[in-house]
């Protein structure tokens, strides 16, 4: 083993390519889901409970700037984890796995995702 070979463990430094972005990203907003299943599943027995808490939840949602902040970003976790998967399912069948295409692939699921976050924040807004 060559042991002059240069070693570089900063991921600060290290330029990724717009894929991989891409495909971290995929990961980090499933775990986002994940994680944020737990505020979904605590409105959604609140809501559940009885016609008091139906009301609470819905002024929650309406009125609460932190919860307005948390289902907006749920909804753009889940849209963009959405589209990047429709991705990833494209690359699985063979397509899009060259370099060229799938740098477009990348910057189209990019911008798609990015328009419907945006029009997910007017509509949570």
């Amino acid at each position: 083993m060559n042991k002059k070979r240069p070693v570089n463990l900063d991921l600060r430094t290290i330029k990724q390519p717009l894929p991989a972005i891409t495909s971290i990203l995929h990961r980090a907003t499933g775990v986002v889901l994940f994680f944020g299943a737990i505020f979904m599943m605590y409105a959604l027995s609140l809501s559940l409970e009885s016609q008091a808490g139906f009301n609470e939840a819905a002024e929650m949602l309406q009125e609460s700037f932190l919860a307005k902040l948390i289902a907006w970003g749920l909804v753009s976790a889940l849209l963009y984890h959405f589209f990047a998967g429709i991705k990833h399912l494209v690359m699985d069948m063979g397509h899009c796995e060259e370099i060229e295409s799938g740098r477009m692939a990348a910057k189209v699921t990019l911008i798609i995702a990015g328009v419907s976050i945006l029009l997910a924040g007017v509509w949570v807004w």
